[in-house]
């Protein structure tokens, strides 16, 4: 007798980057990401778009304080240990926009850097501050 066959495993679409390849991690150490896996996956529940792999420097982080962003401060009631100068971090889109419009963008890690973040700003523009 033959055995059924097993159902079909069900497909999982990968996320990409901004080069059309499959998106890398951006940081561990801190656990970064929307959903705290490391990635810049996004999804509908997130409204801010945490789809950038940022370098953090101390200027972009005084920056993005005085703009009413405090990414320095620890909040351990969300996970969020605080950010310093050398941290990778999944930014919000329009955060990143915001200090490229400004002078102020931290350099940006492409490949782990969201597809969807091309809805936002110009992939010549991140390459601009690529550090891959």
């Amino acid at each position: 007798m033959i055995a059924p066959a097993k159902p079909a495993e069900p497909v999982v679409e990968t996320a990409r980057n901004v080069l059309g390849e499959p998106l890398k991690t951006c940081s561990t150490d801190p656990l970064t990401g929307f959903y705290r896996n490391g990635c810049c996956d996004t999804g509908p529940e997130d409204a801010g778009q945490h789809t950038v792999c940022a370098v953090m420097t101390d200027e972009f982080l005084k920056f993005s304080r005085d703009c009413g962003n405090d990414l320095i401060t620890p909040h351990p009631q969300w996970n969020f240990p605080g950010l310093v100068d050398g941290d990778h971090w999944c930014l919000c889109v329009l955060r990143w926009k915001e200090a490229f419009e400004a002078g102020m963008a931290p350099q940006v890690v492409l490949a782990a850097t969201h597809e969807n973040a091309l809805q936002f700003v110009r992939l010549e523009d991140l390459k601009a501050f690529a550090v891959d």
